[in-house]
């Protein structure tokens, strides 16, 4: 049996031999190497034994990135069943295999014919195979090897940013982090140093430094302060090689910001701040801003402001405005130019976020001087009271003076001053004042019990300057005087049985006074002494302003007396003493064993206070009769009728006839002007229309009046114009009774009475060729004919 072997690589010295040397390709060396073999034995033991094992290798090792012209070549298969007559065929396959990687099929050369870059692919593993160019069959088995690429330096390091931010607080202490920065490089890291780096820092020193290690940024410069610097740049460099020159490198830029701490104290620009106000200033004025500067910013600039001296102390405050840290001062009280015109005040700005560890630089705190001004204005008066109250007695005569007001220009001229009373809030003008001293009297009489007090406003002004004017209120309060009786605290209207005992109780009375009584009302009564001693009851006072009625003697009879009137005194104990007499009805009623009313005057019990029923009935009977005769009205204003003209058919004397035909009325406007019949001798100059009054009035023209023989047609046309041209005419359809009908009418006079004097008959029947409007009368003489003939 054929024992078969791997793959071994064999490194000889010297020269290569004659017969590795074949002319497949030429095989570069950029520099002088030994001769990479890996020999394919497969024969006996002795020739296992034969070779040494330090020499044997199953891997190549080609560097990255040749630059050469030629193939690179890569090491030698040879197969120890090889004798050299070209009977042996080797084959490659594989990583690349026939494309990065060709072998030489007769002498086993294996070359690169590419660039190649550790960092796309570092190992590639092929198989290597001899087999008999006769038979086709493999006289090796099949062998594994690698080929490795040895790294280069040629990929410079990468930072992970192209540009780092950081932030410090201003300050710091020397070796303070700023921020770490990486590099990484491509390049391997276990072979050489081509991915050892090392950082240095190109630009920002000396504020920072960087650890060539690590990458960490600190800071290199004691106490830098923001108010003088706020940005660095620095550029860190990364350099492999271990920083070696031949290194490549690559660079970042950090942007470091100083962030601010409060380590500087608030400053006024000046010492001394002058201000003025008018002393007509209303309180929570502003008089002016100061302002301190902080050079730091944000929180740490904040300043408080506060007044800790002067004489102002109590009359001006000051306040921060948050937006722009300004110190406005304020008026608290008003201010009076007559009683000070200066202020002098010590404000102090203070920062209200300090930081402890900066206490050391100083007081963070600053104070300047504020002096104000106070000017002079032409002030309205003033009065002596915000208010006053005064009291008067309801009982005191008019003009009485009740008390004064007293007002005075606060200014250095001292004006004069008038009063008057708002009339607003005296409409009634119940009190006046005295312009020139401001003392206020009355001027109606005053009643507590209408009203207690009265609230008025009296108006001070300057005489020179009326608009200078000020305002007090003015509470007067009225006094009560026993000026009301007392009287009863309500109607009392009894009722006492017929079967009552004597010394009964039937109706306990109470009292009132409209007056006020500071030590409490104490109100007397008593029975009128005309009714004292003939009376049929007697009082008694109960001393606790109420009293009791009594029977005085048993039984009474209310047919022979129904009603009892019984007049009482009462009397209060003020001074000076008031007394009235009031009224009690007692009425007599049928009442059960136990005193219970059975019949009376139900109907006054029951409405004590109201109307009778009597005069309820009268007022509905009334209001029925107005209501009947409205209706009535109404009714025959729509039912009312004409009476007729003719009473009988008989009458034929001069009427006029109904026809019921009525025509277009008055919005018949185009039939005719019934004026123009209007007989000229029946015009009275001085008579007008009594149906409707004229708008204007027109006295009526007198016109010419017509002849006896003038025709009707000239007279209706001179009177249409006449009518036409008349501003007293009418314009509505009107009735008006004409007693000239003219001359030469067709149908001659219509009257009866002519018709009587005639001596012949009259033949009517030509008014039935007069059309519908005269059939009437051709029908009533047609009849009256027929009747004759009969």
């Amino acid at each position: 049996m054929r024992t078969y072997h791997c793959f071994w690589l064999l490194f000889w010295a010297g020269q290569p031999h004659q017969s590795f040397l074949t002319p497949l390709s030429k095989r570069t060396s950029g520099f002088p190497e030994k001769e990479k073999v890996l020999v394919l034995s497969g024969n006996s033991r002795r020739d296992l034994h034969r070779s040494k094992r330090s020499w044997m290798w199953n891997q190549f090792f080609l560097l990255e990135e040749y630059t050469g012209t030629d193939y690179q070549y890569v090491g030698k298969l040879h197969s120890d069943q090889d004798k050299g007559d070209g009977s042996l065929k080797y084959i490659l396959s594989g990583d690349g295999a026939g494309d990065l990687f060709i072998i030489n099929e007769n002498t086993g050369d294996i070359q690169a014919t590419k660039r190649l870059d550790r960092e796309e692919k570092p190992v590639y593993i092929l198989r290597a195979q001899a087999i008999n160019r006769r038979t086709g069959r493999p006289v090796e088995p099949e062998s594994e090897f690698i080929i490795k690429i040895h790294d280069i330096n040629d990929n410079e390091p990468m930072f992970t940013k192209d540009v780092y931010n950081a932030s410090i607080p201003e300050m710091s202490d020397v070796g303070t982090f700023v921020v770490q920065v990486t590099a990484t490089d491509a390049d391997d890291p276990t072979y050489g140093n081509s991915a050892k780096v090392v950082y240095s820092i190109l630009q920002g020193q000396p504020y920072f430094s960087v650890e060539s290690e690590t990458g960490i940024i600190k800071t290199a410069l004691l106490n830098m302060d923001r108010e003088n610097r706020e940005q660095y740049q620095v550029v860190i460099q990364a350099k492999d090689m271990g920083g070696q020159m031949g290194g490549l490198s690559g660079t970042t830029t950090v942007n470091i910001t100083l962030t601010d701490v409060n380590d500087n104290p608030p400053r006024f620009p000046q010492s001394t701040y002058q201000f003025r106000a008018p002393e007509s200033m209303p309180p929570d004025s502003p008089v002016g801003r100061i302002k301190a500067n902080d050079a730091d910013v944000d929180e740490n600039a904040e300043i408080e402001y506060s007044i800790t001296e002067g004489d102002g102390y109590d009359m001006f405050g000051i306040t921060t405005d948050k937006d722009t840290q300004e110190g406005i001062i304020t008026v608290k009280k008003a201010l009076d130019f007559e009683n000070k015109s200066l202020y002098i005040l010590k404000v102090e700005a203070t920062n209200t976020h300090m930081d402890p560890r900066f206490l050391y630089l100083g007081p963070f705190k600053d104070s300047a001087t504020v002096r104000i001004q106070v000017e002079d204005v032409d002030e309205p008066p003033v009065f002596s009271r915000p208010a006053y109250i005064m009291e008067v007695k309801e009982d005191v005569p008019i003009n009485t003076v009740i008390g004064t007001v007293t007002a005075q220009d606060p200014d250095a001229a001292k004006n004069p001053v008038k009063y008057s009373v708002d009339r607003h809030t005296d409409m009634d003008r119940v009190f006046n004042i005295n312009s020139g001293n401001g003392s206020i009297f009355t001027s109606k009489t005053l009643d507590r019990e209408t009203l207690l007090w009265h609230n008025i406003t009296v108006i001070a002004a300057e005489i020179n300057n009326p608009k200078q004017s000020s305002r007090v209120p003015v509470f007067i309060k009225v006094l009560d005087v026993n000026d009301n009786a007392p009287e009863f605290a309500m109607f009392y209207e009894t009722f006492v049985c017929e079967n009552a005992k004597a010394e009964q109780l039937i109706q306990t009375l109470s009292a009132v006074d409209r007056d006020d009584s500071y030590s409490g009302h104490q109100f007397s009564f008593s029975l009128a002494p005309e009714a004292a001693s003939s009376s049929n009851f007697t009082l008694q006072d109960n001393r606790d302003n109420t009293a009791g009625i009594f029977t005085r003697k048993a039984r009474y009879n209310r047919h022979e007396m129904s009603t009892y009137f019984l007049p009482v005194v009462i009397s209060d104990n003020d001074y000076p003493i008031q007394s009235s007499t009031e009224t009690v009805t007692i009425r007599v009623c049928a009442c059960d064993h136990r005193g219970k009313m059975l019949s009376c005057n139900a109907e006054a019990l029951i409405h004590p206070t109201g109307l009778s029923t009597g005069a309820l009935i009268a007022i509905l009977l009334c209001i029925i009769i107005l209501l009947v005769t409205v209706v009535l009205f109404a009714a025959l204003r729509r039912q009312r009728k004409k009476e007729p003209l003719i009473i009988s058919k008989e009458d034929i004397r001069d009427n006029i006839v109904s026809y019921n035909d009525e025509g277009g009325g008055e919005e018949d406007t185009q039939a005719f002007d019934i004026g123009t019949l209007r007989n000229p001798e029946a015009i009275d100059d001085n008579k007008l229309r009594r149906d409707i009054v004229p708008e204007t009035l027109f006295m009526p023209r007198r016109t010419v009046t017509a002849r006896d023989n003038t025709d009707v047609r000239d007279f209706i046309n001179q009177r249409l114009k006449e009518n036409d041209t008349d501003p007293t005419a009418p314009p509505y359809d009107s009735l008006a009774t004409y007693a000239y009908e003219g001359n030469g009418s067709v149908a001659e006079s219509l009257s009866s009475l002519e018709s009587v004097t005639t001596d012949g008959d009259q033949d009517y029947d030509y008014l039935s060729d007069w059309g519908p409007r005269f059939k009437k009368l051709a029908d009533m003489y047609g009849a009256m004919d027929s009747d004759k003939d009969s």
